[in-house]
């Protein structure tokens, strides 16, 4: 069994999508994965699991949830490996960089050269973004709430699903995975 992270989108934010993490966990481990663990209640999750039960996880507890709960979340997961090199590639990190302006977007799907292209690099100063494969570095010194770098504006975009985690959560569940 390898090690993976689920990050859900939109659970437990501003009193919408109630999920308690109790019961997400439960679905992981009724789905067959090992070690399950929660992190925070938006959503993060830790799990072991084989290649091909970690392939079908996504749906899997996407419509678990929406069986059980009745709410739509997309899932975007990544392997242990995956998400330590994602926090190693942040090209904002530095000696001189405040790490509570920095968070990284999620892809479920890498976009094209084309679709990166066409993202507005003006679209909310003084906030700043780079794409490297699956993810999106995000330095946004006004925060998230004053920023138009949004799930919604990446999503339409770049034609996929996001979910943003802000740095000291990414890495939270480097550490443990």
């Amino acid at each position: 069994m390898d090690l993976h992270v689920a990050l859900l989108r939109g659970i437990n934010v501003g009193g919408k999508n109630r999920l308690p993490m109790k019961s997400l966990s439960a679905l992981f481990t009724d789905a067959g994965c090992t070690d399950v663990q929660t992190y925070v209640q938006s959503g993060n999750v830790t799990f072991g699991a084989t290649p091909s039960l970690a392939r079908r996880i996504p749906a899997v507890i996407e419509n678990a949830i929406a069986d059980q709960f009745g709410l739509r979340v997309p899932i975007v997961t990544r392997t242990a490996a995956e998400l330590h090199a994602a926090a190693k590639g942040n090209p904002f990190v530095s000696d001189e960089t405040d790490t509570g302006t920095l968070h990284v977007a999620f892809l479920a799907a890498e976009p094209t050269p084309a679709q990166v292209a066409a993202l507005d690099p003006d679209r909310s100063p003084p906030g700043e973004f780079a794409v490297r494969g699956r993810e999106i570095y995000l330095r946004l010194p006004n925060g998230v709430a004053r920023s138009k770098l949004t799930n919604a504006y990446f999503d339409s975009r770049l034609g996929t699903t996001s979910t943003l985690r802000n740095w000291r959560t990414v890495l939270k569940l480097v550490e443990l995975t």
